[in-house]
């Protein structure tokens, strides 16, 4: 299978970029799968229904989230209704929502794509290591799925990297979000998962990720309160991650970042 990630996507212009950019990704990769982590999609804060529907529109199959997943109080009745809108899988039980669904390809292959979220300068949720290992029990990559896809939202490079080596074998892909930066060390892990310590933003990268320039200055210079921060203007860079898997293990076969459009250099 192929399948592609796109990072943490901030704001309206990164929307319009996704929705006029992702058909012709697909139509030259022909992935089996997209996936969109959209927890700044709302002018930077949260995500509202209809966001999630135009994504759907646009090709996305499943989307993930993070710390920002409540900012739009709509989205919780919303996300009761919505099994392609994921919340971290180690939120408390009874919080509304799920951490994790099924999606079937044309071809009849079933993916998992889960979302989590760390620890380390975050939010004390539940350990989401133990989280992982109960889900896993009954979800068997190669077995009971054909590929597993991991979104670990997380501040801590060391985390990610341990989440990483802990799921090693165990899932397709493991890819950080967050920090908004992507990084420069996507690789197959020793026994066969996919990763990358962080798949970068959608947004305008003139900006302080994603957020205009200025504002975010003001905060750290001035130490007060300011301006509410928005999103950036500017040209958009699309940041994530391609992945191919081996259809009968269900472990990467091969990994590549995608950084298209906007001011970074495009892969």
């Amino acid at each position: 299978m192929r399948l592609l990630f796109l990072g943490d996507l901030v704001g309206r212009n990164a929307r319009d970029a996704v929705a006029a950019q992702l058909p012709i990704l697909q139509e030259k990769h022909r992935f089996d799968a997209v996936i969109v982590n959209a927890e700044n999609a709302a002018n930077g804060f949260g995500i509202t229904p209809q966001i999630c529907q135009d994504l759907y529109a646009a090709g996305v199959h499943v989307i993930t989230t993070g710390n920002h997943i409540w900012d739009q109080r709509e989205i919780i009745p919303h996300i009761e209704r919505d099994h392609k809108l994921l919340r971290p899988l180690n939120f408390p039980e009874g919080t509304p929502g799920r951490g994790a669904t099924f999606i079937e390809t044309p071809r009849g292959q079933k993916i998992l794509v889960v979302n989590l979220m760390a620890r380390l300068f975050m939010d004390a949720l539940d350990d989401p290591f133990a989280a992982m290992d109960k889900l896993l029990k009954f979800n068997r990559l190669g077995q009971d799925v054909q590929a597993i896809l991991v979104d670990f939202h997380g501040e801590a490079s060391s985390e990610k990297q341990a989440m990483g080596y802990h799921l090693d074998g165990r899932v397709s892909l493991l890819v950080g979000t967050h920090t908004h930066v992507p990084t420069a060390d996507a690789r197959i892990l020793p026994k066969g998962t996919g990763y990358q310590t962080d798949a970068g933003m959608c947004g305008a990268y003139d900006s302080v990720i994603g957020m205009e320039a200025s504002l975010a200055l003001h905060k750290f210079v001035r130490k007060m309160p300011g301006e509410r921060l928005r999103p950036a203007e500017g040209v958009v860079t699309l940041c994530g991650v391609i992945i191919e898997t081996d259809d009968k293990t269900g472990l990467c076969t091969s990994i590549a970042p995608l950084r298209a459009g906007g001011v970074l250099t495009a892969t």
